[in-house]
């Protein structure tokens, strides 16, 4: 899978930065900015190139035959919003339980503009004791990666304001939606 999804990028002129996550186990990517749905295409071609199995918390809504057992087999874990649920616990028993895991979040929640990101990454990457990557999609120059690792500090407006800052280099497919 890893050489088919590379020829992929390739055939579309993508570049995918070399650097990949050495050592690390578990963590939380932050991904930025998100503009398209492209960049779920993308980026999950990106995350197979790097052979690193991706979990996503997608809406239960979306799990129907045979769409479900697509996104199951993409690494898609459905969450009931609808619920009181917990999903910060939810999302740590998950990091709890496997040996190996990362966990994708767009943490815009929006294909739009959105100055006011939601912080449930955070949380969890906190109450699970894991650390953040900072992964992008730059459209400009048609690259993606591996953008760095972040240790959560604790000051939530301060740490999200620096990875804001660190993603904000980066264009997305519409750049007036991307991250200010």
């Amino acid at each position: 899978m890893r050489k088919f999804a590379r020829f992929l990028l390739k055939a579309f002129g993508w570049k995918i930065d070399e650097h990949v996550p050495d050592g690390v186990k578990k963590a939380v990517v932050v991904m930025g900015p998100h503009t398209s749905n492209w960049d779920f295409i993308i980026g999950r071609m990106a995350f197979a190139s790097y052979g690193i199995k991706v979990k996503l918390l997608i809406k239960k809504d979306l799990f129907f035959p045979p769409m479900g057992w697509i996104l199951k087999g993409i690494g898609g874990i459905p969450v009931d919003r609808k619920k009181n649920n917990n999903i910060t616990d939810f999302a740590v028993e998950q990091f709890n339980s496997n040996e190996e895991i990362y966990m994708v979040f767009t943490p815009e929640g929006t294909r739009s503009y959105n100055p006011n990101w939601k912080k449930g990454f955070y949380y969890i990457a906190i109450k699970a004791n894991v650390p953040i990557y900072m992964a992008y999609i730059d459209y400009s120059n048609k690259t993606g990666g591996f953008h760095g690792l972040f240790q959560p500090t604790g000051d939530v407006k301060k740490d999200i304001d620096f990875i804001k800052k660190e993603l904000s280099q980066y264009k997305g497919r519409t750049p007036e939606n991307g991250i200010r």
